[in-house]
């Protein structure tokens, strides 16, 4: 199967200029009091389109205790399942059950809901090994299914089935060794799953973060695919490559506008290459008329979404649902420098759902428009 490797470069992250930028955010008080909440994502349908449910969508998210320390918060994240109200979001509980995940956290992934409208699959990333002592930066990439019940009280899901590593990285595409610099922002990706069916075939394309083999770079972040047919996964060559640029391309998601495949990253301004051009923390894109490629970079740079340059740190992991609304979580909002010490990320970091923004896009264009 042809794929056209997209590979960001130096030269187009250079050409990044001051707009295409969120407006300034202030801090507001947590969802869900003593929890912090990042990455969260909607349920969604076979076609990638949002499910309407009563009392408003159901979400996912990955939530922590509160700590200190905001980021020891990737130590022990879990899955949530909340409703976003009219009224404000309302707790379901975790996700799955204590004993369910092969790992010892759970990192993010997609939801979807079948055509008969009950079984919920989930792809989803377990991060280390269940019942170690040290947290460790093993990646897989799972699938299972539950059945979503439905009441007046909101929603739960029940009758998970064994969970189903879907691939394992051979080192031949993508890069088995996640430990990296072993410090959040140089570990390796093989995570953040997100599926996707080709319109016309009807196959199933699964995206995620990965990091390329062999590269004699510190900063090797790729967006790999692979295809699904009949419960086996073949990987395929990446579709973006920031081999020597970027190490992180993370919660890769594609986007059907126009008869246009739009494809979509987050990424940090820490995880660009020491020495060369940094883009701000911000949602990236790319465009095709195919859903494998050829690729052509949004607004020439790939910037879509980036944070002000006087509130660097203030939104992170965005997600554009198919009305091209598009959400983040509040990050450090506040600080126009880094935070200095845990104490000053703690009094800064929001943990919880960013304001909605609002994007047009027309063909290798786009643009904030709420």
């Amino acid at each position: 199967m042809d794929i056209s490797t997209f590979h960001w470069t130096a030269t187009h992250v250079a050409a990044i200029g001051d707009d295409h930028r969120a407006p300034v955010i202030e801090k507001s008080a947590p969802v869900l009091p003593g929890t912090d909440l990042w990455d969260h994502w909607p349920i969604i349908d076979r076609q990638g389109r949002t499910v309407k449910f009563s009392g408003g969508p159901l979400v996912i998210a990955l939530t922590a205790p509160v700590m200190p320390d905001p980021e020891a918060r990737h130590a022990v994240a879990r899955l949530r399942l909340m409703q976003k109200r009219q009224e404000g979001w309302l707790d379901l509980g975790h996700l799955l059950p204590d004993d369910l995940n092969p790992g010892s956290r759970e990192w993010a992934g997609t939801a979807v809901l079948e055509e008969d409208g009950k079984t919920l699959s989930l792809y989803y990333t377990s991060a280390g090994v269940r019942g170690e002592a040290v947290p460790t930066f093993l990646q897989r990439m799972l699938l299972i299914r539950g059945t979503l019940r439905l009441s007046e009280a909101g929603a739960g899901v029940n009758d998970w089935t064994t969970p189903e590593e879907l691939f394992v990285p051979d080192d031949r595409l993508y890069r088995s060794d996640m430990t990296g610099g072993g410090a959040v922002g140089t570990i390796k990706a093989f995570r953040d799953p997100f599926p996707v069916i080709h319109p016309e075939t009807g196959e199933e394309f699964i995206l995620f973060s990965a990091s390329k083999p062999g590269s004699p770079s510190d900063w090797n972040g790729l967006i790999g695919v692979a295809r699904r047919e009949g419960g086996v996964c073949t990987f395929l060559p990446p579709l973006v490559d920031a081999d020597r640029l970027n190490n992180e391309l993370e919660r890769p998601h594609m986007v059907r506008h126009g008869g246009r495949f739009y494809l979509f990253w987050s990424t940090q301004a820490k995880v660009f290459a020491a020495g060369g051009p940094r883009g701000p923390n911000g949602l990236y894109g790319v465009v095709s008329d195919n859903l494998l490629g050829p690729w052509r970079l949004l607004n020439g740079t790939g910037l879509v979404v980036g944070n002000p340059e006087d509130a660097p740190f203030q939104a992170y992991s965005w997600l554009v649902l198919d009305d091209l609304s598009v959400w983040s979580f509040a990050d450090l909002v506040g600080l126009a420098t880094p935070a200095r010490d845990p104490a000053e990320a703690r009094s800064a970091f929001a943990g919880s759902p960013a304001p909605v923004l609002q994007i047009a896009l027309d063909g290798d264009s786009s643009s904030i428009v709420a």
